[in-house]
């Protein structure tokens, strides 16, 4: 596993735009110079896109942003959510990811089955997934409060041929809290992935295994919390492949850790990784606070 070190060497890839060094040998890479809050330029916008597609995470450190501006730098890259209405709901704006209950208290949610502390890929539960996800740290713990990402590229890449070939046209079946029966009773608050999916997104869908990513063509492997089984498999075959799959592609080496800092923009693509909040802080006693959007994608192939 790598994290993610204070600085970073960098070259000019245009006007205040530097991209840096990667991160660590899964992916992620630090671009400087650029203020997000500001409208962002087609050659710029050219540059992330490509620094995406080559490192699946990027860091964009010392950022102040808005919710209402983090919404607008990501409505460069496609069709960003709306939340849907609820009472004291804005939209148009990042929606808030937090450990606090609604006392603003913070809590320790991490034994739920569907917490954002589980290897998961946004919103798989849907017919058409998101492509990516911003998220910016607003108040971070002191010590901890990590966010992983497993490249699940490398870990197809890295399967045994004749695993490859086992695999090769499977379909996952995707239900939000499949492995649980949350499913029945969403949790609340805005710590968690937020109450559920409305009542007509909680029936299955189903995805491939080995997903082509649309703009490199790259292979990786979709799975992770909220996948229930393999179509055409006996349940509990197809959900022990999986878990087989999990622990293949979140080991040490697909892993890159990313280090909060408060002001951090992290932008990352869906289609090849899995991520996962890290419960190494005090839980119930910090206050780990983020904006996110999300991005809409295509109909996973």
């Amino acid at each position: 596993m790598y994290r993610a070190s204070p600085t970073s060497s960098g070259s000019p890839v245009g006007p205040g735009l530097a991209i840096g060094q990667r991160l660590s040998p899964a992916g992620g890479v630090r671009i400087d110079g650029i203020d997000l809050a500001q409208p962002l330029s087609p050659a710029s916008r050219d540059r992330i896109i490509a620094a995406l597609h080559r490192d699946h995470v990027v860091v964009f450190p010392g950022q102040h942003l808005t919710r209402e501006q983090q919404f607008t730098f990501s409505q460069n890259f496609g069709e960003v959510e709306v939340k849907r209405a609820a009472a004291g709901k804005r939209h148009g704006v990042a929606h808030i990811i937090s450990n606090l209950d609604a006392a603003g208290r913070p809590v320790d949610r991490s034994s739920s089955p569907v917490s954002n502390y589980r290897w998961h890929t946004d919103k798989s539960y849907h017919a058409v997934p998101p492509m990516l996800t911003t998220l910016f740290a607003v108040e971070m713990p002191e010590c901890g409060g990590d966010t992983e990402f497993a490249n699940t590229a490398m870990g197809y890449a890295a399967l045994p041929a004749a695993m490859q070939r086992r695999i090769a046209g499977l379909r996952v079946v995707f239900r939000w809290g499949a492995r649980s029966d949350a499913a029945a009773v969403p949790p609340t608050g805005p710590g968690m992935p937020g109450p559920g999916p409305d009542p007509a997104e909680r029936e299955a869908v189903d995805h491939p295994l080995v997903r082509t990513h649309p703009e490199t063509g790259m292979r990786a492997l979709y799975l992770g919390n909220h996948s229930s089984h393999i179509l055409g498999l006996p349940e509990a075959d197809g959900r022990a492949l999986l878990d087989r799959l999990l622990a293949h592609t979140t080991q040490r080496r697909f892993v890159y850790a990313h280090r909060w800092q408060q002001g951090d923009l992290v932008m990352w693509d869906n289609r090849c990784l899995l991520h996962r909040a890290m419960a190494n802080y005090r839980l119930g006693r910090d206050r780990r606070v983020l904006h996110r959007t999300v991005v809409a994608g295509t109909v996973p192939v």
